[in-house]
């Protein structure tokens, strides 16, 4: 007797049960290394701090841990000295020292190494247990300053953000390095390009999102017309339009997406989601000309510039300690 497909579905609901058994396990294992690690460090930091202990000291513990533990990974006088870097990063902090025990070691030396700031260390931390990224995909949002393009965008996008909370999730810059396209290429090098890297474009735009096709057909009255790029939020529980446009942004390309906008609404948003949103993603634009084309839009659309180079991370630190100094000098800004 052969199982039939109902069977099978009962078989993936056990296997279900046994990957939510096998992720409750790997959190406790791994909550309780990082507390292993913690302690140690915070063992180190007071030996060090009362001059018990420097570093000839620590290369012998590490020998003799790894004598007695033969084949023990994660001893290593390097690692030692990183867990006393990780207690002495956190030890106070209330708010992110629970939160680290949730992220793998790996990923939390490359956050404490890498983000400078506690801010910075929160949003990557947070960033990172929301999506659940792996070593490489931490390592790209690093590189890639996600954190400074982010706070950015949102000192940017102010008003716009005011107006359509689901705006949020996007950002006013997107980095396209994964590509791999010259920097002269057509719109239809650029969608080819996307969607053959559908992994690393979601990883960019945010693991909530679904793809659901290019050249998205849309039939009003009797013309049709193509939407790019269609995702689905699942998070925001709404379509997400992108128009790709390979040169600088102008007021009509907002108008072509405002149409898009209130025809997916109309005719493909279902009762229980939300209003779609839109994003206009282009070569370049003058931020004078964007707010000026934004400023009486009453749909939920930004416009973003994408680059297919990692950015200057002095430029970009330097944009935002601009912007922040503006902030501070007028703070009526901030509403």
């Amino acid at each position: 007797m052969h199982p039939t497909s109902s069977t099978y579905n009962e078989f993936d609901e056990i296997v279900a049960i046994i990957e939510q058994a096998r992720q409750k396990a790997f959190r406790a294992v791994n909550r309780e290394l990082i507390e292993m690690y913690w302690k140690i460090g915070q063992y180190i930091s007071e030996k060090v701090k009362s001059n018990a202990w420097g570093k000839s000291i620590v290369q012998e513990f590490a020998n003799y841990v790894q004598s007695k533990y033969v084949g023990i990974k994660g001893f290593s006088a390097q690692n030692i000295w990183r867990m006393k870097q990780f207690y002495e990063t956190y030890a106070g902090n209330e708010k992110l020292s629970p939160l680290v025990r949730e992220l793998p070691w790996t990923n939390n030396i490359l956050i404490m190494v890498s983000a400078k700031t506690d801010e910075a260390r929160e949003f990557y931390i947070n960033l990172s247990i929301k999506n659940g990224y792996s070593k490489r995909e931490l390592e790209r949002q690093l590189d890639s300053m996600l954190f400074e393009r982010t706070m950015i965008s949102n000192q940017v996008n102010q008003l716009q953000l005011s107006k359509h909370e689901g705006l949020a999730s996007l950002r006013d810059s997107y980095v396209l390095e994964f590509l791999d396209i010259p920097d002269s290429h057509s719109e239809s090098d650029l969608q080819k390009a996307i969607t053959a890297n559908l992994k690393d474009f979601i990883l960019e735009f945010g693991k909530d999102l679904s793809f659901m096709g290019q050249e998205y057909r849309l039939q009003v009255g009797n013309t049709d017309f193509f939407i790019d790029l269609l995702f689905y939020n699942r998070e925001l529980q709404c379509l997400v339009a992108i128009e790709l446009k390979t040169e600088k942004f102008k007021p009509e390309h907002l108008g072509q997406l405002e149409f898009y906008l209130e025809a997916l609404d109309r005719d493909v948003k279902k009762p229980n989601e939300n209003p779609s949103i839109g994003l206009v993603l282009c070569a370049s634009k003058d931020e004078t000309v964007v707010e000026y084309a934004l400023s009486r839009s009453l749909s939920p659309a930004l416009v973003a510039e994408y680059k297919l180079h990692l950015p200057d991370k002095t430029i970009l630190e330097n944009k935002l300690r601009e912007l922040q100094q503006l902030l501070n000098e007028n703070p009526d800004n901030e509403n």
